[in-house]
């Protein structure tokens, strides 16, 4: 396997931001309304973004100084003369649109009509929210902490969410938000977008109030397999507790458990492969276990 090693001080901003911004994927995006002391509203995306707290309810985004001129974006500016921000979600629906938004205007350009999103007065806060949006998150400034002042320096806007305001439709039976109906997007490198829907969601138990054995207890035979892959290996650590010598045994009934028994090794991993994929692990650690 070789390996290519990059100083960042060895290359120029633009090839820095490509390499970060494209390792560093899926990013959530922040599509930020804000307003300047004069009331004039500004509509854009970053995706410099994320929560950082729960109590108090934290968002932090980064509105970055332009790498190739060394200016402030107006969204920056902005929240620096009005301590409020409007952060709503992006999903499939808007993207396009959202992208439209993200136009370099000058300064005074409403992005709302632009790019035709629907400008919806906000409650506690006076930037606007977008009408579109799934989930919108009324904020007031908390802090600004610039990283630096060179092109490319981020500023850690940091937000308190007062107000939620969701979408209906998004809800599940019980008023939880559904992520199969968000459909949200996320920004890759470059030009690429990922979409959170379909075959790309996917379940994994959390182990919060379980303590899986561990991969390191699982016997080597199951460790080196040629065919299980580091998430199978993953899941099955997950397990809590190492089945009985009758459960195990229990498992020679199945006929599909006994053909792969006779065909060998590879044919029982291939066969313990395919539960796990099938949500049946603790039974593919039994079939493992048979030859272990």
């Amino acid at each position: 396997m070789s390996i290519k090693t990059i100083d960042p001080n060895s290359i120029s901003i633009p090839e820095l931001q490509g390499y970060l911004q494209a390792a560093v994927a899926p990013r959530p995006i922040a599509f930020a309304s804000t307003l300047d002391k004069e009331g004039q509203v500004n509509l854009s995306p970053f995706s410099f973004f994320n929560m950082f707290s729960t109590n108090p309810p934290i968002l932090v985004f980064s509105p970055s100084r332009r790498a190739r001129v060394n200016t402030t974006k107006h969204t920056l500016d902005n929240v620096l003369e009005v301590a409020e921000v409007c952060i709503s979600v992006v999903n499939y629906p808007m993207v396009e649109q959202m992208s439209l938004a993200s136009t370099e205007y000058e300064k005074g350009v409403n992005e709302f009509v632009k790019a035709g999103f629907t400008q919806v007065p906000s409650t506690l806060i006076q930037p606007p929210r977008v009408g579109e949006a799934p989930v919108s998150f009324e904020c007031k400034v908390l802090q600004v902490i610039p990283m630096g002042t060179e092109g490319g320096a981020g500023n850690l806007v940091i937000c308190q969410v007062l107000l939620i305001h969701v979408q209906e439709q998004y809800l599940d039976e019980n008023g939880r938000l559904d992520t199969t109906k968000l459909d949200l997007v996320a920004r890759m490198g470059g030009n690429w977008y990922s979409r959170a829907s379909g075959d790309a969601l996917f379940e994994i138990p959390k182990p919060l109030l379980t303590k899986g054995i561990g991969v390191d207890a699982l016997p080597a035979s199951i460790r080196n397999s040629t065919v299980l892959t580091g998430n199978n290996l993953g899941r099955l650590g997950n397990i809590e507790t190492f089945p009985t010598t009758e459960e195990i045994a229990a498992l020679r009934a199945y006929a599909e458990v006994q053909t792969a028994l006779q065909q060998g090794s590879k044919a029982l991993h291939q066969l313990a492969k395919t539960w796990i994929e099938a949500g049946k692990t603790e039974e593919a650690l039994k079939i493992l276990l048979l030859e272990a």
